[in-house]
C-alpha cells in the first residue's frame, strides 16, 4: 500500500516479527515518538530518535542489525524512513501499526 508516509520502499513487519528480532539480537529498534510519549511508555531496549529531530546519518551504528523504526502507529515511522531514502541511508523498516500494534498483540512496554 503506497501513500504519504508509506512508500513501496518501506518494508513493514508486525509485532511478533519484531518481538523475535529483539529477542535473537538481530534488530535496532529506534522509537521516532517525542521525549514525553517515549518516557510515558516504550518497547524494552527501544531507543529514542524523535522525528521532530530525526537526522538519518545520526541514528547509531546498528552492528549488523537491522533497524526497524517505531511510533505510535506506523505514519510518524514512515516520514522517518521517507527521511532516510532522501539521505540515501540503507534503513527500510518499520513496525506496522507501532506500539499500539504491539500492545494490541498483548505485548508489554516499559514506563520510565
Amino acid at each position: 500500500m503506497s501513500g504519504p508516509g508509506n512508500t513501496a520502499a518501506h518494508r513493514e513487519i508486525d509485532a511478533h516479527t519484531l518481538k523475535a528480532m529483539l529477542a535473537d539480537g538481530s534488530a535496532l529498534l529506534i522509537d521516532v515518538r517525542e521525549p514525553e510519549e517515549f518516557a510515558a511508555e516504550h518497547i524494552k531496549g527501544a531507543l529514542n530518535a524523535p522525528l521532530s529531530r530525526f537526522v538519518p546519518h545520526d541514528l547509531p551504528e546498528a552492528g549488523g542489525r537491522t533497524i526497524v523504526l517505531q511510533c505510535a502507529g506506523g505514519k510518524r515511522s514512515g516520514m522517518a524512513l521517507d527521511q532516510c531514502a532522501a539521505a540515501q541511508c540503507a534503513i527500510n523498516t518499520h513496525l506496522a501499526g507501532g506500539i499500539g500494534a504491539w500492545k494490541a498483540a498483548g505485548l508489554p512496554v516499559e514506563h520510565d
